[in-house]
């Protein structure tokens, strides 16, 4: 009862705000209004994760099992403004409540059965220290809280900071993180089934570079799970 009045007076001070359309929050709502998550484009890739327009960006590359995204991002739309209040505007309480969303999502379809841990893409150190904290480790925060599997972030690092994907070409994206991330503690994931997170992907050349080290640690398995996938 205390928690829910402060709560409430907070909100009155300062109120919480939905980051998709800007309208004022209630109580009970966290992150997007009602009606701006009904209208969220999910994409319904878990319920047929295995074969999917995200799945097929890894076919013959690497192997994966089950590919996910939530929402198709779309730059510049409402939706868009969730990922862009995450990784920029330094809210990592939203990736923490989108992550809790898409684990009680997915559940019901079995997305997370036999997964054993979650690895989140790493950040470069100087990226991490300018933006404070993971988008991507925020995520995986609220997907544990869901599921209890156990977050593994110092398996991989990521060697170096590399220019921006978001201007740049699919080809171009492949070059740019070639060689950027170095497995550092392959007996944490030998033999697990890994689920791989990111926060949007566009053409996977992110997650390709990133898996291709996890999977030097021998007899692993992939699942890969992120919030936005770009069309």
């Amino acid at each position: 009862m205390k928690n829910s009045l402060w709560h409430c007076l907070l909100d009155l001070v300062a109120p919480r705000l939905c980051v998709a359309c800007g309208r004022r929050l209630s109580p009970s709502e966290q992150v997007v209004c009602v009606s701006c998550n009904m209208h969220l484009p999910r994409t319904g890739f878990h319920l047929h994760a295995e074969d999917n327009p995200m799945a097929r960006l890894f076919w013959g590359i690497i192997p994966v099992e089950r590919v996910a995204a939530l929402f198709y991002f779309e730059p510049g739309s409402k939706s868009a403004n969730v990922v862009y209040d995450l990784k920029y505007h330094n809210h990592p309480e939203i990736g923490v409540i989108m992550g809790r969303m898409i684990a009680k999502e997915f559940c019901e379809s079995g997305f997370f059965e036999g997964i054993d841990l979650i690895v989140p893409i790493p950040l470069a150190r100087r990226r991490q220290r300018h933006r404070g904290y993971n988008q991507s480790r925020c995520l995986a925060e609220g997907i544990s809280q869901i599921t209890g599997l156990p977050i593994v972030d110092d398996a991989v690092c990521r060697t170096h900071f590399e220019q921006s994907q978001t201007r740049i070409g699919r080809w171009e994206r492949q070059e740019n993180v070639k060689d950027v991330f170095q497995l550092k503690k392959p007996d944490t994931i030998r033999g697990r089934h890994i689920l791989l997170i990111d926060d949007v992907v566009t053409t996977g050349a992110t997650i390709i570079a990133c898996a291709r080290e996890l999977l030097k640690a021998s007899e692993v398995r992939l699942s890969i799970l992120s919030l936005g996938f770009t069309k």
